[in-house]
C-alpha cells in the first residue's frame, strides 16, 4: 500500500545555510535507507513557500494568488511516497522524517485507480 508523508514546517527555521544543510543531509540518509529497503516510490524537497501561486476557485472564478493556499506559519515543504504494507509501517517511518521543532508529518493512503 502506498502512503504519502506530507512534511509541513515553518520554512523561517532554515534560514541558516548550516541548519539546511543538516537537514537535507538528514533527508539524503532517509532516502537512501528507504530506497536500500526498496520502499521508495518517490519525494522531493519543495522550494519555499514564497515561489508559490494558487489558483482558488470562488463563486465569480478562478482567482491566482501568490503564495500558498493555508494561511499559517506551516507550510508544505516535501514530501515521501512509500510502499509499505501498513499504515503503521508508514507511521513509523514518518517519525524518522527530520522536521524543525513545532513541525509535523501528515502520513496519508494514496489513492490508486
Amino acid at each position: 500500500m502506498q502512503f504519502m508523508l506530507l512534511i509541513f514546517e515553518d520554512d523561517k527555521a532554515y534560514r541558516e545555510p548550516s541548519r539546511m544543510q543538516e537537514v537535507v543531509a538528514a533527508h539524503m540518509r532517509l532516502s537512501a535507507e528507504l530506497r536500500e529497503k526498496g520502499l521508495m516510490v518517490s519525494g522531493d524537497g519543495l522550494q519555499g513557500s514564497a515561489t508559490a501561486t494558487t489558483v482558488r476557485s470562488g463563486p465569480d472564478g478562478q482567482t491566482l494568488h501568490d503564495g500558498p493556499f493555508a494561511e499559517t506559519r506551516e507550510q508544505l515543504g516535501g514530501y515521501y511516497v512509500i510502499d509499505v504494507p501498513s499504515l503503521d509501517e508508514a507511521i513509523s517511518w514518518a517519525r524518522k522524517v527530520p522536521v524543525a521543532p513545532g513541525g509535523g508529518i501528515e502520513v496519508r493512503p494514496v489513492m490508486i485507480y
